[in-house]
C-alpha cells in the first residue's frame, strides 16, 4: 500500500496506527475543508451536507479525529464507560469503530469543577468513542462557523485569542474620538440553556447526530438524567454550537444603523470572547438600547444576560474582561491586570506554599509555571508596575515560608541558605539540583524577567481553512512563535531550519500543538545534543517515527 493510499484508504481497511501517513491525512481534509468553505459562501448548503459528508465517512477524517482526542489534555480521563485509548492498537480500533449508521451516544459523566466565585461549574464528559464522532464532525462544521461567524468573535475559534479580543477593544477605546460607554455583557449559564430546537433547525451539520448528542442525558451518583436544554461543557464540539447560537448578534447591534454616518454617531461595537462580551456606545442610552438587543437575541436561542452582572460603565470608571481592567486615566487608556487576576496568582502561590515540609527544588518546580503561566498572558498589557508589586508580594510569601520551615534561625542563615545570586539579583530563591548530567541551577522566576510585548492581532476576515489565506497565517504563526521561542536560541534555530513545520508531517508546530525534540542520530548510538542532530517533531509524529523505526 502506498502511502497516498495509506491516508485515504477506507474505513473497513486495515492499518497500523504507526503506518498511517499523516501529511497526507491533513491534506485530504483540508481540501475537502477548502471546498466547504467554498460552498458556503456561495451559499449551496446542499454541496455543503455532501462534503460534509464525504468527510465525516472517510478514512482521513476518522483518523484526524482520533489524533485529537487520544493527544489533548483530556486524553486520560475516562467517559462513563471507563475506556481510554492510550495504545496503537487501541487507537487504529476506533478508527474503524467510527461509523454513524447505528450509532448511539452514551450518558455524559457528571463531574463539577470550582469557579472563581466559590460556586461550582457542571462539566459532562462524553466517552473516548463519543468524543471521537463529535471531533469528527466538528472537521466538517468548523469551517462553516468560520465564514458565518462574526468578524469580532475571539473564543474557541483557530488562531483567535483572548489577546486579539482585548487588541480589538484598545481600537474601539484607546482613541479620544472612540466611544466613552461599555456595556459589560455577562450571559447566564450559556451552554446549560441554549434551546435544543433552536441547534437542531439551525446548525448545518446531519441533524440524527446532532439531536442524539443533545439528548443523550448525562449519569450522576449511578442515575440517568435527561437533557431538555444546552450542549455540556466538556463535549468537543460544545463550543462550536455556543458560537454559532451567538454569531449574528453583532449584525443585529449594527441593523438599525443602517448608514455609516449612524454607525459612526453611534459607535456600537461587539467584542466577543466565547460567552462573554462588551460592546461599546456613544452614549448610556445607546447602550441600554443594546442591553434590550442582546436580550431578545438570547431569548430566541433560550439564553438570558446575567441582570447584575451586566451592567453599562464609562471608559473612565473602567471595567474588567478576562482577566484584564480596562480604564482610561485623565484620557490615557491602559490595560493591566485585574486585581481579581492578581488574587487569583496569589492564592494559587499561596496553596503550593502550604506544603511547609516540601523540598526547596520541589516548591520552585511547582511555582515557576504558575509564574510563567500568568506573565506570558498579561505581559501584553501595561503590567510593568503589577509585575513589580506581585514580585514584591511573592518574595515575602517566600519568606515567610522560609521562616516557618526553620523557626530557631536567624535571617542571615535563611539567607544563606536559601538565596544566591542570579543575573545580578542577590535575593534570588536558589539551589542546585542533581541530575544525569551533574548539578543544575533553578531559580524562582521573576514576573519583572518577563518584558512586556505588543501582540499581534489577527485580521478579523482571515479564515484558516481558505487556501487564499494561507500565506498570512504562516506569516502569523511565524511572528507568534518567535515570541514563544525567545529567549531560547536553540530550539529558535531547529524550529527555523524547519521552516516551522514538523520534518514528519509537515504540519506547523506551535505552542498549541506542543513538540518533542528529536535526537536523529540517538543518544545511544552516540548521538549528541548538537543542532544538527536535533529535529522539532510533534509528539504522535515523535512516537510513530520511534514505533517505526525500532
Amino acid at each position: 500500500m502506498n502511502a497516498s493510499s495509506k491516508a485515504c484508504a477506507a474505513s473497513g481497511e486495515s492499518l497500523s496506527w504507526h503506518q498511517i501517513n499523516w501529511r497526507g491525512v491533513h491534506g485530504s481534509v483540508r481540501r475537502l475543508q477548502a471546498r466547504i468553505v467554498k460552498a458556503t459562501r456561495e451559499g449551496r448548503w446542499n454541496k455543503v451536507k455532501a462534503l460534509q459528508r464525504i468527510l465525516t465517512h472517510s478514512f482521513s477524517g476518522k483518523a484526524l479525529a482520533v489524533r485529537r482526542v487520544t493527544e489533548n489534555r483530556g486524553r486520560k480521563t475516562p467517559g462513563v464507560d471507563k475506556e481510554t485509548w492510550s495504545t496503537p492498537a487501541s487507537k487504529t480500533a476506533a478508527v474503524l469503530s467510527l461509523r454513524s449508521h447505528g450509532y448511539h451516544p452514551q450518558p455524559l459523566r457528571r463531574i463539577y469543577i470550582p469557579k472563581s466565585n466559590g460556586k461550582l461549574r457542571p462539566l459532562g464528559i462524553p466517552t473516548m468513542k463519543d468524543r471521537a464522532m463529535q471531533a469528527l464532525y466538528l472537521l466538517g462544521l468548523d469551517p462553516v462557523a468560520e465564514v458565518t461567524g462574526d468578524p469580532n468573535s475571539y473564543g474557541f475559534r483557530s488562531h483567535r485569542s483572548a489577546h486579539d479580543a482585548m487588541h480589538q477593544i484598545y481600537l474601539e477605546l484607546a482613541r479620544t474620538t472612540n466611544a466613552k460607554w461599555v456595556l459589560e455583557g455577562d450571559i447566564k449559564a450559556c451552554f446549560d440553556n441554549i434551546s435544543h430546537d433552536w441547534l437542531i433547525a439551525n446548525v448545518p451539520m446531519d441533524k440524527v447526530i446532532l439531536r442524539k448528542w443533545l439528548k443523550s442525558g448525562y449519569m450522576e451518583q449511578g442515575k440517568r438524567f435527561d437533557t431538555e436544554a444546552g450542549t455540556p461543557q466538556g463535549g468537543i464540539i460544545s463550543p462550536v454550537f455556543a458560537n454559532l447560537a451567538l454569531d449574528g448578534l453583532e449584525a443585529e447591534l449594527q441593523k438599525e444603523y443602517r448608514t455609516s454616518r449612524a454607525r459612526n454617531a453611534a459607535k456600537i461595537h461587539l467584542i466577543r470572547y466565547a460567552d462573554d462580551f462588551v460592546i461599546t456606545a456613544a452614549t448610556p442610552e445607546i447602550a441600554e438600547k443594546a442591553r434590550q438587543q442582546v436580550a431578545e437575541f438570547l431569548a430566541i436561542r433560550g439564553m438570558a444576560l446575567s441582570e447584575e452582572k451586566t451592567k453599562i460603565v464609562h471608559i473612565e470608571d473602567g471595567f474588567d474582561f478576562l482577566g484584564q481592567n480596562v480604564r482610561k486615566y485623565n484620557g490615557k487608556y491602559l490595560t493591566r491586570p485585574s486585581k481579581k487576576s492578581q488574587q487569583a496568582l496569589l492564592g494559587k502561590v499561596r496553596e503550593v506554599l502550604k506544603q511547609r515540609t516540601a523540598k526547596q527544588e520541589n516548591v520552585i518546580v511547582q511555582l515557576n509555571p504558575i509564574i510563567t503561566g500568568w506573565a506570558n498572558y498579561h505581559r501584553k498589557a501595561a503590567s510593568s508596575k503589577t509585575f513589580s508589586k506581585m514580585d514584591s508580594i511573592i518574595w515575602r510569601m517566600v519568606w515567610v515560608w522560609c521562616k516557618r520551615r526553620h523557626p530557631n534561625k536567624g535571617g542571615r542563615w535563611i539567607a544563606r541558605r536559601y538565596y544566591g545570586t542570579v543575573n545580578g539579583n542577590k535575593w534570588t530563591f536558589t539551589t542546585a539540583v542533581h541530575t544525569e548530567n551533574g548539578k543544575r541551577v533553578i531559580s524562582l522566576r521573576r514576573l519583572t524577567s518577563f518584558s512586556i510585548e505588543r501582540h499581534t492581532k489577527v485580521r478579523w476576515e482571515a479564515n484558516p481553512y481558505d487556501p487564499d489565506w494561507a500565506s498570512y497565517y504562516e506569516g502569523l504563526i511565524k511572528t507568534r512563535m518567535m515570541t514563544t521561542l525567545k529567549g531560547r536560541e536553540k530550539l529558535l534555530t531547529i524550529w527555523k531550519r524547519q521552516k516551522g513545520r514538523c520534518p514528519i508531517c509537515y504540519q506547523a508546530v506551535t505552542r498549541e500543538t506542543g513538540w518533542d525534540i528529536h535526537h536523529i542520530t540517538p543518544r545511544a548510538k552516540g548521538g549528541g545534543d548538537q543542532l544538527s542532530n536535533l529535529e522539532m517533531l510533534h509528539p504522535n509524529c515523535h512516537r510513530q517515527h520511534h514505533n517505526t523505526t525500532s
